[in-house]
Order: C-alpha cells, then sequence, then structure tokens
C-alpha cells in the first residue's frame, strides 16, 4: 500500500516531423541531455552546420489526445540529390525501455525520405546501436571511429520503408508489451 508510485510513462506516442516550436525546442534539448551531458560526445551544444537545413523529427508522448513532451528525436538531410543521411537519434533515458521510440523514429526518418525521392539513406551509428539497425534491415559498409567512440557507417534496405508522405502529422507509436 505504501510502495513507491512508479513514475508517469505514456502508453501512447506521435512520431512526426517537429512542426511547431516547442518541438524544435524539445528535440534541441533533449540531443544536449543525451549527447554533451550524458555521454560527453560535445562540449555544451550538440548542433552543427546540418542544422541548418536538417529536418528534425520527434516522438512526442501523449496524455491522451494532447501532445506532452518530446521524449525522442533524429534529424534527416539530403547531403546530394538522392542520398539522405539520418544522425542525432536520441530517446530520453526515462523512455528507453519503452521499446519502440527508436525504431519507429528510424521508420518515419527512412519512409518520409524515400516519399521525397531518396535512392539511398545512410547514418553513422554507435557500436552499441548497430545490432537494432540491423534488426531493422540496415547493413554496416564500414566501421570507423568519430567523436572518439566506434561507429558503423549503415545503409537502410529502402524496400524494407515505403515511402510515407504524412511525416508532418506522422503515425501512432504503442510501447512493447511483455509476453
Amino acid at each position: 500500500m505504501f510502495d513507491p508510485f512508479k513514475p508517469f510513462t505514456a502508453s501512447e506516442f506521435q512520431v512526426k516531423f517537429a512542426t511547431e516550436h516547442w518541438e524544435r525546442d524539445g528535440a534541441a534539448n533533449l540531443r544536449r541531455r543525451v549527447f554533451c551531458a550524458e555521454q560527453g560526445l560535445f562540449a555544451g551544444d550538440d548542433r552543427d552546420g546540418i542544422d541548418t537545413h536538417a529536418i528534425p523529427i520527434v516522438a512526442l508522448s501523449l496524455w491522451g489526445v494532447a501532445a506532452d513532451a518530446v521524449v525522442g528525436t533524429v534529424r534527416i538531410h539530403e547531403a546530394e540529390p538522392g542520398t539522405w543521411w539520418g544522425s542525432r537519434l536520441a530517446v530520453a533515458e526515462e523512455y528507453r525501455h519503452v521499446g519502440t521510440l527508436g525504431s519507429s523514429l528510424i521508420r518515419l526518418a527512412v519512409s518520409s525520405a524515400h516519399a521525397r525521392g531518396c535512392r539511398r539513406f545512410l547514418a553513422h551509428v554507435q557500436s552499441q546501436n548497430a545490432l537494432l539497425f540491423r534488426r531493422l534491415r540496415w547493413r554496416t559498409l564500414e566501421e570507423i571511429e568519430l567523436v572518439g567512440r566506434p561507429h558503423h557507417l549503415m545503409e537502410a534496405d529502402l524496400a524494407y520503408y515505403p515511402p510515407f508522405a504524412a511525416a508532418e502529422t506522422g503515425f501512432l507509436a504503442f510501447p512493447r508489451r511483455a509476453a
């Protein structure tokens, strides 16, 4: 009866392009928490020149039907005609146990780029996350070191990601349930 309450975790998430100012700010704040404070990859801020033209994607926790907070993010950009990149995939620490946010962000990233003419989708993936990407039909092209950490240069199998043009509204994602 007097056991501590578990922290609230949303049971639905909207994965979509960041179209509102608060969504873009939330994505930037989450990236700073993950890549600067938690992982120590960057000092102070992880923003770079890609942010000027990248499309931020967010996973929003939903409180009923209202968006509550940015709990996941990734960005995509077209580096050259037909070649797109994904980068800065981050999920809030308290939502990593949900088990669907990273894969949902990846799915929207690749499928929305595919709808915009992507013929090749690439990412530099931290080695500890390469298995997740392989499960989502990505292949390693090369193992490299970036910002002092091992990474995989990976490519998505576009046949697994049908074009999805409604990225501004996105789709709902639900937590995986234990069997």
